[in-house]
Parts: structure tokens; C-alpha cells; sequence
């Protein structure tokens, strides 16, 4: 066994969760070893055996050996906390390859929606693109297996495999009378975590690091920033939402790169007699970005994420804008194990500079509700631990996420807004596909994964938005939405159908442009800017001053 240096502070056990999922990212199968099943419990007991032995020595909180359930090493884990975690082999090559911003796919973003799984594009340069899958692609079998009842993770499960090993991919697609099956050489997919980078205006720029930490992502970030600055940048809005946590080293190369030398980023804290029981991480940038900074969160912000955000608001570098990130301050490191197998095991805690935890209570609930902790938990809000202060007084709290300075909630899903996503997904299916008399204007027979978003592009007319009525319809009982519902979501419904068919033309990151746009808590951060600007240089005057 050898331990590795690899500090990992992702969210959850399981997943690395995301809104895109690059053929077959971030999902996993269990029990997926092909092992005959002799050796298959030879690799179980012998890796739980050094799991036990891993866990005793390293472990962050108390440990009894006797209190764990000896059954499973995932539920003997889930007993100690919810972050440590034991990955078979299939799992574990998959960790180490998004560690490093690659998977093994065939690139292609895809999503589940009315009950199937969907292409919502097939990425540049990759198998998915050379093969010929593109949006509205109903995802129907897979290696000759029907998909139908399948699960979202299932079928990543599928699409995902071993380098080199070809797929078989039967997709159902619009106006095409029977379902086509392509044969897809998996390769090894550049995987950045950093999804999307543009202008909002003159002065204003946009990061959507949304993929979590790897060893790439400091990396992008500075091609970001210098992209950004070429086209006018002067301040800076950093999305962190969905960001799901990652590696400790690049969450603390993110934050310096905004912070001066000599700040503390964070403090991480062991078990008491353990190696290097306390480490404190502080900036060594002599030369730190300086433009105002906006960072917004939410609900699946975590870990990794939550490092950056809480050191740039404890020095008032940073505004905060959204909602109550997740809350997680416990630290995994990751120990290589016998049959190429693996854990990530909670091995310290961290605090931010104020020296406030953020770590949730996780003692009263099930893992699946500390997992699945949304925006609308009631659980969420405002964390309670001890007041502390940044460095210009400004009152933080430990023990529950990181606040935002700004709160500002997206907006909740209904019954009604979900139908309503569903019938203007199908809708914008047939309608790119030139279904339509008299709408052939939004037919798309290509991708330009070059286009740069101007503003004007396919405005979804009286025309189109009588096609989806009519349609909606001629499907009552799929959707039943009635004529007064599309009439008092009108605007909604025309942004829905525009963004897709935004996808369909020029790509996810076009499409999401667009939302982000649109959207309430992107405009409050843009509106924030100012307030951040004033932030930042009293700070800094604050610490001329002393």
C-alpha cells in the first residue's frame, strides 16, 4: 500500500456531481469488477482488511473498530462520516483520471429528461462528434441493451468503459424513422473544470468554475483571467455554484491568486499526536489580481469551493452572493490499496482564516438527507456557531456553510415549471429539426462550436410560440399544460425554448451564456460589483494602515 500526497476535498462519497456530464463523468457503478467471484472476495476482504488498518492509523475523529459494521466497508465508512469513502478498482482509475481533468468516453453531454436520457451535445474533437450524435438524441440502447427504465447513472454507466473499447450507441432521432446505432471508440477526454468563460459586458467578466478541483483548474483559471483581460476586463464575477469540492492544493493556489502574500488561506488541523497535526496555508503571491471580485454560490457549493470562498470573505476581498453553500470542512486524503482499489479517508479538518469551521452536523441525519441537502431544507440557513470577524469587522459564522454577504435564492422548481421544462425540451427537439412548416429558420443541420454569443441570435417569435401551443396540444396527455398556464408563462417558456435551440447551434456553453444572462442571482452579483470594488480597497487601505 502506499499513501499518497493527494489531499481531496470533494463533497460527495460517491460523485463528484455536476450539470454536465462528459461521457459518463461523474457517475458510478458499484460491484462493477469483472472478477470471478472467488477473487472477487478475495479483493474485498483483503482490501477491507487494509481499509481497517488505514482507518485506525489515520483517521481524524475517535475510532472504535468494534462499533463498525464489518458487512460492507462502505456502510463501516459511512459509520465514521459521511466524506470517507472505499472505491473498487473500476471507481478508483475513474478518481485518479478526474484528479488529473480527463475520463475515459466518448465526449458527449447528455441529461435526463421526460423519463429518458438525452445528447445535448457531442464536444469538439472527440469520438461523440467524429461519430455523428448530436442534440435531441434520444439515448435508446446501449451495446444492444434497450435503455428503457434506465436511470441517469445507469446510463453513464454504459457509455463510460475501458480505453480503447468500443461502444455501441442506438439513439432515437427526430424525423429519422428508426433508431440509428453508431459504434464509438472510447478515448481519453480532456475534462476542464472551468465550463464556461465570456464577457458580460465592457467591463465585466464571467467564470463559471463549476467542474470542481483538479490539477488543471488554477491553470485555467489564468487563461481565463487573461482572455478576459484582453477583451476589457475589469472586474470579475466567480461562479461557484454546483462546484462540488476537488483538490486542496488548487483550491489554495485559486485563492492566492487573489489574496497578497503573507494572508492566511486556511488552516487544516489532524488528530491530536498525529503527523503534522496543524498546517496553515497562507499566500505567497506578490502580485495578486486586484479587480473587484464577486463570488457566487449555492446550496452544492462544497468543500474545495467553500475554501476559496470563505478565505476571500474573511479578508474582504470577495463579496459573497446566493445561498448558504453546502458545508463541508472535513479533509480526505487518498490511500492507494491492494487490486488497484482505493479510499478516501477524513483524515483532518480545516478552518478558514477567521478560524471558523463550516463543517455541517451530520450526527442527526441519514446520509442520504446530509447528501441531498438542497436550497429549500429547512436546515438552511444562516449558520449559528460562533460569531467571528473578518479583517474589517465584518461578523461571519462557523458550523453551518458559508453565508453570502448578498442572499439571493434561484428560483425553486414547481410542478408546473418542470412540465413546462420538459414540453419546451420536446418542442425545440423537433423544432431544430425542422418539424415545423414555416419555422425553418431555427432547423439546425450543424454545430458552430466557434460562435461567439452576440445577443440576437434565433428570437423565438409569435410563429414559433403558436407551433408550441399547437403542440403541446396535439400531446395533452404527456404535457398537460393548459392555454391559460402558457399565457401566464410566456417569458419563461420563450427563454426555455431560445436556450435550446441556443444548445443545439452552438453548444452547452452558448446555451448556459444565455441563461446566465437572464438570471436573477447572475444579475444581483453583476449589480454587486460596485459594493465589491469598495470592499477590496478598504481592506487594502487597512492594511497599508498597519
Amino acid at each position: 500500500m502506499g499513501l499518497s500526497d493527494r489531499i481531496f476535498l470533494g463533497a460527495s462519497a460517491v460523485a463528484l456531481a455536476t450539470a454536465m456530464a462528459l461521457g459518463g463523468y461523474w457517475e458510478r457503478q458499484l460491484g462493477s469488477s469483472t472478477s470471478t467471484p472467488a477473487l472477487q472476495d478475495e479483493v474485498v476482504q483483503e482490501s477491507y482488511a487494509e481499509a481497517l488498518e488505514v482507518v485506525a492509523a489515520n483517521y481524524a475523529g475517535p475510532y472504535e473498530v468494534e462499533s463498525v459494521n464489518k458487512a460492507a466497508i462502505q456502510r463501516m465508512l459511512h459509520t465514521l462520516d459521511p466524506h470517507s469513502t472505499f472505491f473498487d478498482s473500476r471507481e478508483f482509475g475513474e478518481l485518479k483520471n478526474e484528479q488529473q481533468s480527463q475520463l475515459i468516453g466518448i465526449g458527449v453531454t447528455i441529461n435526463q429528461r421526460n423519463g429518458r436520457v438525452y445528447v445535448l451535445s457531442a464536444l469538439p474533437g472527440t469520438p461523440a462528434k467524429e461519430a455523428g450524435l448530436r442534440y435531441g438524441d434520444a439515448i435508446v440502447a446501449i451495446d444492444g441493451k434497450p435503455t428503457t427504465g434506465w436511470t441517469y447513472p445507469q446510463v453513464i454507466g454504459g457509455v463510460r468503459g475501458e480505453l480503447g473499447k468500443s461502444v455501441d450507441i442506438t439513439v432515437e432521432r427526430v424525423g429519422v424513422p428508426e433508431p440509428v446505432t453508431y459504434t464509438i471508440p472510447r478515448r481519453s477526454v480532456a475534462l476542464p473544470t472551468i465550463r464556461n468563460t465570456f464577457m458580460i459586458d465592457s467591463t465585466v467578466g464571467y467564470v463559471g468554475l463549476t467542474a470542481g478541483f483538479s490539477t488543471t483548474t488554477d491553470a485555467e483559471l489564468a487563461v481565463a483571467i487573461d482572455q478576459l483581460k484582453r477583451q476589457g476586463m475589469q472586474q470579475l464575477v466567480l461562479d461557484l455554484r454546483h462546484n462540488p469540492g476537488g483538490l486542496l492544493e488548487e483550491a489554495i493556489k485559486v485563492a492566492q491568486r487573489f489574496l497578497p502574500a503573507g494572508q492566511k488561506i486556511l488552516v487544516v488541523k489532524a488528530r491530536e499526536g498525529g503527523a503534522r497535526a496543524e498546517r496553515v496555508f497562507t499566500s505567497q503571491n506578490e502580485s495578486p489580481e486586484t479587480m473587484p471580485l464577486v463570488i457566487v454560490i449555492d446550496s452544492s457549493t462544497a468543500s474545495a469551493s467553500e475554501v476559496v470562498s470563505g478565505a476571500l470573505q474573511d479578508h474582504d476581498r470577495a463579496l459573497v452572493v446566493g445561498e448558504t453553500s453546502f458545508g463541508k470542512g472535513l479533509v480526505q486524503t487518498v490511500f492507494d490499496l491492494n487490486f488497484q482499489t482505493g479510499l478516501t479517508l477524513t483524515t483532518a479538518k480545516y478552518f478558514t482564516p477567521t478560524g471558523r469551521s463550516i463543517q455541517r452536523d451530520y450526527s442527526r441525519v441519514s446520509f442520504y438527507d446530509y447528501m441531498q441537502r438542497s436550497s429549500t431544507d429547512e436546515e438552511v440557513e444562516e449558520p449559528q456557531g460562533e460569531a467571528l470577524l473578518t479583517d474589517l469587522g465584518r461578523r461571519v459564522y462557523g458550523g453551518g456553510g458559508i453565508a453570502p454577504d448578498i442572499k439571493v435564492t434561484g428560483p425553486n422548481g414547481s410542478a408546473l415549471r418542470n412540465l413546462i421544462f420538459g414540453a419546451t425540451f420536446e418542442f425545440s427537439r423537433h423544432l431544430v429539426a425542422g418539424q415545423f412548416p414555416g419555422l425553418r429558420e431555427y432547423r439546425v443541420d450543424r454545430i458552430d462550436y466557434d460562435h461567439v454569443f452576440r445577443g440576437d441570435e434565433y428570437r423565438i417569435t409569435e410563429k414559433a410560440i403558436e407551433a408550441f401551443r399547437q403542440f403541446v396540444a396535439e400531446r395533452e396527455k404527456e404535457f398537460p399544460l393548459t392555454d391559460a398556464q402558457i399565457t401566464a408563462n410566456i417569458d419563461f417558456i420563450r427563454a426555455r425554448i431560445r436556450e435550446e435551440v441556443l444548445t443545439a447551434a452552438y453548444g452547452t456553453e452558448v446555451g448556459n451564456q444565455f441563461f446566465l444572462l437572464g438570471d436573477a442571482v447572475t444579475q444581483r452579483a453583476i449589480d454587486s460589483l460596485p459594493a465589491a470594488r469598495e470592499l477590496a480597497e478598504n481592506a487594502r487601505a487597512s492594511r497599508d494602515r498597519q
